[in-house]
């Protein structure tokens, strides 16, 4: 007998070689009917395989992570056993899945095929998912595999088996199809009833430009029609919602080749976004009780070698600027922290002190391979909100808690109400990764889980996604097409202020040192903005939006009075702009409408008279008539909060 544990911390008991899917259909046929894989001790596995000591078990189903993962893994199964059909002769490389969906890196050899061909590969994936074949795990040995392979006449396969070793080597079946891979899928095909394939690209095989080019086919799957046509819909949605899209129609920001890639250019609207972007932290910032301060753009090498970010991203970095004078060498800044602790390092430092929070909007630079640069999403030159606060130990926790109350109410302010907090901790099968000692990263990670827990955030911990130097708190948002962001990050750090030998002197009058918590709750400033325009389709919030009104003049004979108007509503604070344009009303209308003005004042001969502007709000329509001094009050009153 075997005891089986599940995650409520029941224990049950079944015979040895028990699998998870009848584990399930111990409990319920309904819940066994949705069993897609397990996680078992920790493992994904194969709903069906045995079970043979005392475990801990959790069922996946379309709902978890890697019940999707599993999902569209063997869905690239499925995709390749009806290209082998269609296609005989082919060759196949690698079919992960990937955040959304899978792909499969084929060669086609002598057939052509684009995305003309998609709709009679679809059709025959789903013929073969009708047929509910199961995916048969089965151990190989290494002769075997090559063996087989090389009958096959498949040396992508045969080059992945000299990379493993005998007794790690597994094969799965279903239907006519056989592929080298270690699992884990799906139950049987009849569970794919939904398929689409998205794109056909091109990929080097094993991503090295020196080896052949296959043919990537990308596809996507769902248990359900319905969900393929509600996720067809939100991509639809998602190109109207594309940021380099918006940012180009609202002028925003743009890109120039002489520039250089991943270089944005802020046009006047997109700085004036990101300023009161800005200025809207600053003022948090100060309540908060952070100090301002300012770096350069450069700094010299061994400034990066001593912080350790020359030994991890130097090779991905830009290369070294070297002056007239042979000893000197600089790098383009690929982080603030190292200047923050030279900052701190200024002076001597006592207890009372601390902390010490030092603040800076400051643009940082690295160099991203051309194919992975995105728009805002994925650039070389990018200005992070970054702070970095020096305190004694025994304040760690407070100020932890109080960068997630800053975070929180940044979230707040901009709509982002959806979102969970990932604690990010190292991966502890590959400590050498990281640096620093054993004890100071669990101490660290100790405090994170603590303070996440004092604020009751809704959390998930990921092993592997620390920073090299320390955990993390990282806040993961859902915008409101549901996709997920990492937006805000708080990391707490041991390491810099030892490289660094950052001190204070304490109560009993020796020296100690301070830790170290870095924290951006916008992260990367293209980044939000980029997230921030998909979010709300670029109607901004009323306070931060760069045009918050337009005044719109019936006929040329009213422009005076709309300039007057202009002047008071600048003089107090707002900005907006008059359509002088000699274009009907109606025109002027849909073109603020298109432009996403929050408000646009008409005036005429009766608004002149009295003293009055018409005001129509998007979204709502007419509010009637005002006097300016109304819509200030209006207005002041809608960005108290923020402005």
């Amino acid at each position: 007998m075997v005891k089986i544990t599940l995650p409520d911390g029941s224990v049950k008991e079944f015979e040895s070689g028990v699998s998870s899917l009848d584990v399930a259909k111990s409990i319920s046929e309904g819940l066994a009917r949705n069993v897609l894989a397990a996680e078992v001790n920790g493992e994904v596995w194969d709903a069906t395989r045995p079970i043979t000591t005392d475990s801990t078990l959790k069922l996946l189903t379309w709902n978890d992570k890697d019940g999707k993962a599993t999902f569209w893994h063997s869905s690239a199964h499925l995709m390749a056993e009806a290209m082998e059909a269609l296609y005989p002769g082919i060759k196949l490389g690698i079919g992960p899945a990937i955040e959304t969906g899978f792909y499969y890196d084929i060669d086609f050899m002598d057939h052509q095929i684009s995305s003309d061909d998609f709709p009679k590969i679809e059709a025959k994936m789903k013929e073969l998912a009708k047929q509910k074949n199961e995916y048969i795990r089965s151990e190989i040995s290494k002769g075997e595999s090559v063996k087989y392979f090389t009958e096959k006449g498949d040396e992508y396969k045969l080059e992945l088996i000299e990379g493993l070793e005998d007794g790690e080597i597994t094969f799965y079946q279903q239907g006519n199809f056989t592929d080298l891979c270690r699992g884990p899928h799906i139950p049987h095909t009849g569970f794919i009833k939904a398929v689409k394939l998205m794109n056909v690209a091109g990929a080097y095989w094993r991503g090295d430009e020196k080896n052949k080019m296959l043919t990537r086919i990308y596809g996507v799957t769902f248990p359900k029609a319905k969900e393929l046509s509600e996720y067809l819909e939100m991509l639809e949605e998602a190109k109207k919602r594309d940021h380099r899209k918006l940012g180009k129609e609202l002028e925003l920001f743009t890109f120039s080749e002489k520039v250089g890639m991943g270089l944005p250019l802020w046009l006047p609207k997109g700085t004036v976004l990101r300023e009161r972007l800005e200025a809207f932290l600053r003022k948090a910032q100060v309540k908060a009780g952070y100090d301002p301060v300012v770096t350069p753009h450069i700094g010299g090498k061994k400034l990066y070698e001593t912080s350790g970010h020359y030994a991890k991203y130097g090779e991905d970095s830009f290369q070294p600027i070297h002056t007239p004078d042979e000893n000197e060498e600089f790098l383009l800044k690929p982080m603030n922290c190292p200047h923050h602790c030279e900052i701190y390092n200024s002076k001597p430092r006592s207890y009372k002190e601390l902390p010490v929070r030092l603040a800076e909007f400051g643009t940082v630079y690295r160099y991203e391979q051309s194919g992975e640069l995105h728009g805002l999403t994925r650039v070389r030159g990018f200005t992070q909100d970054d702070a970095h606060i020096f305190c004694r130990p025994d304040q760690v926790k407070e100020e932890f808690e109080k960068v997630i109350d800053l975070v929180r109410y940044v979230f707040e302010a901009l709509g982002f109400d959806d979102y969970t907090a990932q604690v990010s901790l190292r991966d502890p099968e590959n400590k050498e990764k990281y640096i620093g000692r054993d004890e100071l990263w669990e101490r660290a990670e100790r405090e994170i889980q603590e303070a996440a827990a004092n604020k009751k955030l809704n959390t998930v911990v990921e092993y592997g996604e620390a920073a090299f130097y320390g955990p993390k708190l990282d806040f993961m948002v859902k915008d409101a097409l549901g996709r997920k962001w990492q937006l805000g990050t708080i990391q707490v750090d041991y390491n810099l202020p030892e490289r660094f030998e950052l001190e204070y002197v304490g109560a009993d009058n020796q020296k100690h040192r301070p830790v170290m918590i870095h924290r951006a709750p916008f992260g990367s400033m293209e980044r939000f903005v980029a997230i921030l325009i998909e979010n709300c389709a670029g109607n901004f919030p009323l306070w931060l939006s760069p045009d918050q009104f337009a005044i719109l003049p019936i006929s040329e004979k009213f422009h005076d009075y709309a300039d007057a108007v202009y002047s008071v509503l600048q003089e107090n604070g707002l900005r907006g702009f008059v359509d002088h344009r000699d274009e009907k009303i109606g025109r002027k209308i849909r073109d603020a409408e298109v432009s996403k003005t929050p408000y646009m004042l008409i005036v005429g001969e009766k608004e002149k008279d009295n003293q009055t502007v018409s005001v129509r709000k998007k979204g709502e329509g007419d509010l009637g008539s005002l006097q300016v001094e109304q819509f200030l009050e209006h207005f002041k009153e809608q960005t108290k909060d923020y402005l």
